[in-house]
């Protein structure tokens, strides 16, 4: 099983702290009146390079409307992730991938299908998942409802997700498969304040189930009374996790063109972990076709409850977490990016097209990780942990 990014499966976090990514908000579009979305086709290339891992990959997406009410679509996606990270093992047991050095390399494909349903000012939604690696399956069902009222200034969406997943072990064949349930509520509400103000509030409560841990990472405790040295055994997370997320979104569309779009979100689950998100962008258009963008995300969050970098001794507690996303940590990121809006007829049988790229650089800064490679300290008295992040999308869009 990979460890994932944490700014990749999310921007946020590794696939376990899904859904702190989950939590972003749906801001719609400001239109007239409800309407199927843009039939279109996506190719997009993705690359993640930080904390000695690589994830990288192509996705395409393609949405084509069956008459006026009707909207298909389907995408397939691809993590190639590999890295020649730190990997300590102890008894079998492989702790965070970032503390020894063993070269390893994982695909992860996933495949979407959805449908969206439009009657008068009611868009219905259903979506299918499933994605693949060779320890970790995962599927997931999805259906919305969004409304427009008040002569489509308002909008109220209503989304739901079920998801099952099966973890397993690539060294160790006798480890019994495990399973996660996920579900996810959340409403989102969007309002056209003026005619230059659009703002949206959101919520979603998520229920995991089952195995939710990684079954590769470890904890390490003091190996004797002086604690001069430390072992390894395997973390123990509890078996359910409960989650709310908040969140506020606005854009305000400047005099001449461009656009500042504000955002924060606010999330706390029942194992003590608390986040607080704020981001800024803008976006400028220049004439022929181009718009650049420019963003500041700032993102800060308190650890649960059963972490710690370094337990007294073996057993120490019921649960016991040292994944770095589950203790105390912030990032900073700075966003650039660029759109070229092709001319009209550039690309034969579509009605228009653009070429998108955009870059993040993000830092991330742990307030309880320990890097325990580091020579000449004391058993917990490393240097804390840090790292620095490129995140890399380059996609071309086409309009039917």
């Amino acid at each position: 099983m990979p460890t994932a990014a944490p700014e990749v499966a999310v921007a946020a976090t590794e696939r376990r702290w899904r859904r702190l990514a989950a939590v972003l908000l749906v801001l719609a579009a400001p239109v007239t009146a409800t309407v199927l979305p843009d039939e279109r086709v996506d190719i997009l290339y993705h690359s993640y390079e930080g904390g000695g891992t690589t994830i990288d990959g192509p996705s395409v997406l393609v949405r084509k409307n069956l008459g006026s009410s009707v909207s298909v679509s389907g995408k397939y996606y691809v993590d190639a992730i590999s890295g020649a990270s730190l990997d300590v093992r102890a008894a079998g047991v492989t702790t965070d991938v970032e503390s020894g050095a063993s070269v390893y390399s994982e695909k992860r494909t996933e495949y979407n299908l959805g449908i969206d349903y439009l009657h008068d000012r009611t868009l219905l939604s259903a979506g299918w998942a499933r994605s693949s690696e060779n320890d970790y399956e995962a599927r997931s069902w999805s259906l919305g409802v969004s409304q427009t009222f008040f002569g489509d200034l308002s909008t109220l969406a209503l989304n739901v997700s079920f998801g099952d997943d099966v973890i397993t072990r690539n060294d160790d064949p006798d480890f019994d498969a495990r399973e996660m349930q996920r579900r996810r509520y959340g409403l989102t509400f969007t309002q056209v304040l003026t005619p230059r103000l659009i703002a949206a509030l959101s919520v979603e409560t998520a229920l995991d189930e089952g195995f939710i841990n990684n079954p590769y990472r470890s904890v390490r405790y003091c190996a004797d009374l002086e604690c001069s040295q430390f072992n390894y055994q395997s973390e123990v997370y509890p078996g359910t996790r409960n989650s709310d997320a908040f969140g506020l979104r606005a854009i305000y569309y400047l005099p001449y063109r461009a656009a500042l779009r504000g955002e924060y979100r606010y999330f706390e689950d029942n194992w003590g972990v608390s986040a607080h998100n704020g981001e800024l962008r803008y976006t400028h258009p220049f004439d022929p076709g181009w718009l650049v963008e420019v963003k500041y995300r700032q993102y800060r969050q308190s650890g649960a409850n059963f972490f710690q970098d370094l337990f007294p001794y073996r057993d120490a507690q019921n649960y016991m977490a040292r994944d770095k996303e589950m203790g105390p940590f912030s990032s900073h990121t700075v966003g650039l990016g660029t759109s070229y809006q092709l001319p009209q007829g550039f690309v034969p049988g579509f009605s228009r097209s653009s070429v998108n790229l955009y870059w993040d650089y993000i830092l991330f800064d742990y307030d309880d990780f320990r890097d325990v490679t580091a020579e000449g300290y004391a058993v917990g008295e490393e240097p804390l942990y840090s790292f620095s992040a490129n995140v890399i999308r380059l996609y071309l869009s086409f309009w039917f």
